[in-house]
């Protein structure tokens, strides 16, 4: 009788501890449910609540990036459509200051190098940003997350050519202009058919006419920064530029843009360093097997050092940029046909990305956007380690 009587107070405590949990998850999803912000953005821009979120992400199932700003998830919108799901959620919301700068300038900047943002969530206890799904990650995963997959030569300058006229249009096209201010390989995100996509725009400036904009704190990520803004606070495009240059290195070297062994170098002194100790070809990521040209690698590493100039006056606009890279990417695509016409094969995807380049050197846009991770970006501790 006493053993029926514990098996039924432990039966008991047991659905009690069920029905309680089930409580405090309707509790929860309640509490979500009544925080929605009353006051809207004020931006042309799809709102989400966090019910909606939960839909979409499948109760937030899949994680596909994780950054300062969050937790970001993989979902699918009611048409069929994947997306990006980037969450800050109620602990971290106070500290946030990306959330709606980056609401703000991504729904005012429409380009097929750029992100798209389909929408936001604006409550109090969770903060979202939904953009299109990149389904080949970013290009600091693809330049060095292994064998498995390696770009070729011309799929890598294609790729700095997709991100170089992203900045340019935020540069030139936008009024004001803006500065991207955190430019580096984890925020260049690569869609099916490895077409550049500049994502992450929580610490984007715009400027005035006068092309300058005075901060207390200098932005950006270790390695990436330019050296002259980090000591004047100064901002103009010409930040972008700098970062862009150290961007360039990576996709010619493989490296980062801080080498910690055998001794501490920042890429561009790294590269002067190999440069003088040998050739040339000494700095080209291993994985490329010899297979580029030498007269395209000398220019392109010649474009990067302009980029990565010590002061601003130097370095050359992304307009110049850009066409430099257009004119050097004929010369390579000419010379991998006579190659694959000489022994009879293609590789598809080298056709594809061929395909790409013509779309856009023609001006004809690629509608085709779709997102993975590399989405959250947080601001790492600054440190100055360039210099000539």
């Amino acid at each position: 009788m006493a053993m029926c009587s514990m098996m039924d107070a432990l039966l008991f405590l047991m659905w009690m501890g069920i029905l309680l949990s089930l409580h405090a998850g309707k509790s929860d999803h309640e509490d979500y449910a009544m925080y929605e912000e009353e006051t809207s953005l004020h931006v042309d821009l799809r709102r989400f609540t966090y019910i909606e979120l939960k839909l979409i992400t499948n109760d937030f199932q899949s994680i596909i990036g994780k950054g300062g700003f969050g937790i970001v998830y993989h979902g699918k919108l009611e048409n069929g459509d994947e997306v990006a799901v980037k969450v800050l959620m109620e602990t971290s919301i106070a500290e946030s200051t990306d959330f709606f700068p980056e609401v703000q300038t991504l729904s005012k900047v429409h380009h097929k190098n750029l992100v798209t943002l389909k929408g936001y969530c604006q409550n109090k206890k969770c903060l979202a940003l939904i953009y299109d799904f990149m389904s080949r990650g970013n290009l600091q995963q693809l330049i060095r997350g292994g064998d498995d997959y390696s770009l070729n030569w011309e799929q890598r300058l294609h790729i700095a050519l997709d991100a170089a006229q992203g900045l340019e249009y935020l540069h030139e096209s936008c009024t004001p202009s803006i500065v991207h201010r955190d430019v580096k390989t984890p925020n260049i995100l690569l869609d099916k058919n490895l077409v550049g996509i500049i994502s992450d725009f929580g610490l984007s400036r715009a400027f005035n006419d006068a092309h300058t904009h005075i901060s207390t704190v200098a932005a950006g990520t270790l390695g990436y920064l330019d050296p002259e803004y980090h000591a004047t606070f100064q901002l103009t495009v010409k930040t972008d530029v700098y970062s862009f240059g150290i961007v360039l290195l990576e996709i010619i070297t493989g490296q980062p843009p801080v080498l910690m062994e055998p001794q501490t170098f920042h890429l561009p002194n790294w590269v002067r360093h190999k440069i003088a100790m040998g050739n040339i070809h000494d700095i080209m990521d291993k994985r490329l097997l010899d297979q580029y040209d030498a007269s395209s690698l000398q220019s392109v590493v010649d474009l990067a050092m302009n980029c990565v100039e010590n002061a601003a006056i130097h370095r050359p606009t992304m307009t110049e940029v850009v066409s430099r890279l257009k004119a050097l990417l004929p010369v390579v695509s000419s010379e991998k046909l006579s190659v694959s016409a000489s022994t009879g094969s293609m590789n598809p995807m080298d056709a594809e990305i061929r395909r790409q380049f013509q779309l856009t050197i023609s001006g004809v846009s690629n509608e085709e956007n779709s997102f993975q991770s590399g989405y959250g970006g947080g601001m790492s501790e600054l440190i100055h380690l360039s210099g000539r």
